[in-house]
């Protein structure tokens, strides 16, 4: 007689969350999603904007149907330093300390990299908001670029953050594909 262990709720709630791209018919919840979570908030031409400029940037964490968190994502094209940049991430209360905000940004991580060949990807988070300066740093790897100041409405100081996709910079990028080609090919390597 076999008994499978049940799972823990954490795990259980982890395996029912699916992370997507969104699509227009999720821009309502995403925006739902920031009123509910955030003190900053934006009206839905700018979510629209997003996708139809950057539609990979925007991903979705559903749980059941239901979107339970978001993240708004799109590239910076400033000549000379173009790279991405999260505009917004939330997860609602009822989903949070499972790790759908690290996925959600890993995912948004990878279409800035994969699609958009993004150096690095940035953000601006409260000086006050200890737990998500943690979980950017500790967790994703992001680094305090600067503080700038009064950046909020309400006169806050912000963290710019980075975090590099590569060490050594963009040529890095061609370096690494010749490696995996020749790698692909030893007998080239040989002769």
């Amino acid at each position: 007689f076999f008994s499978p262990s049940a799972a823990s709720p954490l795990e259980a709630s982890l395996r029912m969350v699916c992370i997507r791209t969104a699509t227009v018919d999720d821009l309502l919840y995403m925006q739902q999603c920031n009123l509910m979570c955030l003190p900053e908030n934006y009206q839905f031409k700018y979510y629209l904007y997003h996708l139809l400029s950057w539609p990979q940037c925007l991903q979705v964490a559903e749980d059941g149907g239901r979107i339970v968190g978001y993240v708004l994502a799109k590239m910076e094209e400033e000549p000379g330093d173009p790279h991405g940049h999260i505009t917004s991430v939330a997860v609602k209360r009822t989903h949070r300390k499972i790790g759908l905000a690290t996925r959600l940004m890993k995912s948004a991580h990878a279409a800035m990299d994969e699609v958009f060949e993004s150096p690095f990807a940035s953000l601006h988070v409260r000086v006050s908001n200890k737990a998500a300066i943690h979980v950017y740093k500790e967790i994703l790897g992001y680094d305090i670029h600067e503080r700038e100041e009064k950046y909020y409405a309400d006169g806050e100081d912000a963290y710019d953050m980075r975090m590099y996709f590569r060490k050594t910079g963009s040529n890095d990028r061609q370096g690494n594909k010749a490696k995996e080609k020749t790698s692909e090919n030893p007998a080239r390597e040989n002769g």
